[in-house]
Order: C-alpha cells, then sequence, then structure tokens
C-alpha cells in the first residue's frame, strides 16, 4: 500500500453526499413518497378471500371447451 493512499470515493457516491447536505429533508421526502405509493397495510381476511374465489385456469388458454 502506498505511502499517501486515500480511500476511493466514486463521483456518484459524492454526488449524493453533496446533494444530502445541500437538502437535509430530502430522505424524509423519499419516505413520505414512498409510503404514498408502496407502503400500504394489507388486509389478510380479504386477501384470502380473494384467493379462495379465483378459478383454475385450463392448461391451453385459448382452447374453447373443456374436456
Amino acid at each position: 500500500m502506498p505511502l499517501f493512499w486515500k480511500p476511493y470515493k466514486s463521483e456518484v457516491s459524492s454526488f449524493i453526499d453533496d446533494l444530502k447536505a445541500k437538502k437535509p429533508t430530502l430522505e424524509a421526502e423519499q419516505r413520505a413518497g414512498r409510503a404514498l405509493l408502496w407502503d400500504k397495510q394489507v388486509d389478510r381476511e380479504l386477501q384470502s378471500e380473494y384467493q379462495e374465489a379465483k378459478v383454475a385456469q385450463q392448461p391451453y388458454v385459448y382452447q374453447t371447451h373443456v374436456k
């Protein structure tokens, strides 16, 4: 290892660190946006009813009659 060795930091990591330093609320805003679209409460009972109500699909979908 060279005498004046310093750890490598990529340009992308530097950019993200600078962005977070300029806008400290960025991470909280990202979490709020994620919660808005993805973090939903799942009703397990309703989900199980949906699973029970599924109709079995025939092996060849385009076949018009079932033998």
